[in-house]
């Protein structure tokens, strides 16, 4: 495990990142205004990167997605995945109140509650980079040790993202 930065202030997600046992590398570079200046900053392809979306499926019943960056949730194959009907992408200050991260920040590593974890089938088999609990800090982790260490169901529960 490397931190380049082992002196700047610490948050949840890293302090879980750094108990999990998890190699891994941190990377800090700042805000960013699009997944492709993300992947540069860290170093890794658009589809290296890793978003974590929260989901809910009831009323306090929430889950994480991990979706890769160049992708978006099929929300059919999800609701399949699941056995429900109805699935929906809870408010801002929900999100926050299920993982104590905001938008934008929001990582599997040091929720406030623990939440199931769904992982895309394309997170497995390679190096990915996944947000560490504040803008611009991420960490790079092999994708097959991040599933088994959360636990992740795997599944195709994404589409490629359409262009705007």
């Amino acid at each position: 495990m490397t931190d380049a930065t082992a002196d700047a202030p610490r948050n949840p997600a890293l302090d879980a990142l750094a108990a999990s046992g998890l190699e891994h590398e941190v990377t800090r570079h700042g805000r960013v205004g699009s997944l492709a200046e993300a992947a540069a900053a860290r170093g890794v392809e658009p589809a290296d990167i890793i978003k974590t979306m929260v989901v809910r499926r009831g009323e306090g019943d929430h889950l994480l997605v991990l979706v890769p960056g160049d992708r978006t949730i099929s929300w059919p194959k999800l609701r399949e995945l699941l056995g429900v009907s109805r699935l929906s992408m809870p408010d801002a200050d929900a999100a926050f109140a299920v993982t104590g991260f905001r938008r934008g920040t929001i990582t599997p590593f040091g929720t406030t509650h623990p939440l199931p974890v769904v992982a895309d089938e394309r997170v497995r088999g390679r190096r990915v980079s996944i947000g560490a609990g504040d803008h611009g800090v991420a960490a790079t982790v092999d994708g097959d040790a991040l599933v088994a260490h959360l636990g992740a169901q795997v599944a195709d529960v994404t589409d490629p993202e359409q262009p705007r």
